[in-house]
């Protein structure tokens, strides 16, 4: 499975959407306007940023709250960083309002995208809160946190937050 996004303006993106209404496609808001296509066949984008997905849970739904987390990983690191979140306890899952995760493996870039969907902004605000959250991250700043290990991120990560804002 892939997925593909792409921005523009809330308009453009839009219309695409509604040229290609036969595929699963989601229109976001945040800073920019986001629409993200995710399919086994090509991108109907002309020139996307293109992610492969390592693991995935829930379905995406054309509603709710979005959080990317960027990530940069170095060459040398994505089997690790690929291999931990193959690995992971699954404790997102449990958590009241959430709807779908994916690991998104960047095929034209550094930043793998661990992207969550939830019902709404204070279900992933709950998650952050939560027990599964804390479980979840509990190697961090440790020895033997993957985040410990300074050659696997050769840049700080980033979030990027959207509210769903089309139909697909």
């Amino acid at each position: 499975m892939k997925i593909y996004m792409t921005t523009g303006t809330h308009d453009f993106l839009q219309k695409i959407m509604d040229q290609h209404a036969g595929e699963k496609m989601i229109l976001m808001q945040g800073e920019d306007a986001l629409l993200l296509h995710e399919t086994s066949g090509e991108s109907v984008f002309e020139s996307p940023r293109r992610y492969e997905v390592v693991d995935q849970s829930g379905e995406l739904e054309s509603k709710g709250y979005v959080v990317f987390n960027n990530i940069p990983v170095s060459d040398e690191g994505r089997p690790l960083f690929e291999y931990r979140f193959k690995n992971r306890a699954g404790l997102i899952e449990e958590v009241p309002g959430f709807t779908a995760i994916r690991v998104l493996r960047p095929l034209d870039n550094d930043t793998y995208v661990i992207m969550t969907l939830w019902e709404d902004e204070r279900s992933f605000l709950g998650w952050q809160e939560s027990k599964q959250y804390e479980k979840a991250h509990a190697k961090r700043g440790t020895e033997e946190g993957i985040d410990n290990q300074k050659d696997i991120f050769p840049r700080a990560s980033y979030v990027s937050k959207y509210y769903v804002s089309g139909q697909s």
